[in-house]
């Protein structure tokens, strides 16, 4: 998402993070948390999570793009984070920009992750100008890949890679599936 830029849905409001206490704890439980992080190979201790936080933020700055926390529109409350980003290991991934998302378990199957990522594709392609936003994940993390597909983004397995964050310790977790749409493909 662009620097500054906050979003609203019908449910949600996307926003940069804060550098305050509940922005950092929060981000630090969707970084720390069994459940959230199945198919991710680390859980991240609080120093570890500030650490990311702040690399995030300082992307944000450089890139003008980055992750952002999703919370409820009406509430406030955090229920997980979302955005668009710079592919920062192009040779190994893709070169372009990635959409993705991470939600808590009290927001899932609600059709959050689903209606945050359409209002990124609608910012990214129709405020930002980009041609092709990828997203992927672990191949058998089927409710994300679900979401890609609602979303109308189209499987290319021909683009399916071994990510180089996931250490061999993790084969279950280091296969993905890349998933692409362009600014004229149609959006659901």
């Amino acid at each position: 998402m662009k620097q500054a830029a906050t979003l609203e849905t019908e449910r949600l409001r996307i926003r940069h993070w804060r550098d305050t206490e509940d922005d950092r704890r929060f981000f630090h439980r969707v970084n720390s948390e069994d459940a959230i992080m199945t198919f991710f190979p680390f859980r991240r201790s609080r120093a570890e999570a500030d650490a990311v936080f702040e690399m995030v933020r300082a992307r944000i700055a450089e890139d003008g793009l980055g992750w952002a926390l999703a919370e409820d529109r009406d509430t406030g409350t955090p229920l997980g984070f979302t955005g668009l980003a710079k592919i920062h290991n192009e040779e190994a991934i893709c070169p372009g920009v990635e959409i993705g998302w991470r939600f808590v378990p009290e927001a899932w199957g609600k059709g959050l992750a689903s209606e945050a990522a359409r209002a990124l594709l609608a910012h990214g392609f129709d405020d930002l100008g980009l041609e092709r936003i990828v997203a992927f994940a672990v191949r058998d993390n089927h409710a994300s890949t679900a979401v890609m597909r609602r979303i109308g983004m189209t499987a290319r397995p021909d683009l399916d890679f071994d990510h180089p964050g996931v250490p061999d310790t993790h084969p279950h977790l280091k296969r993905h599936a890349l998933y692409e749409m362009f600014a004229g493909d149609p959006r659901p």
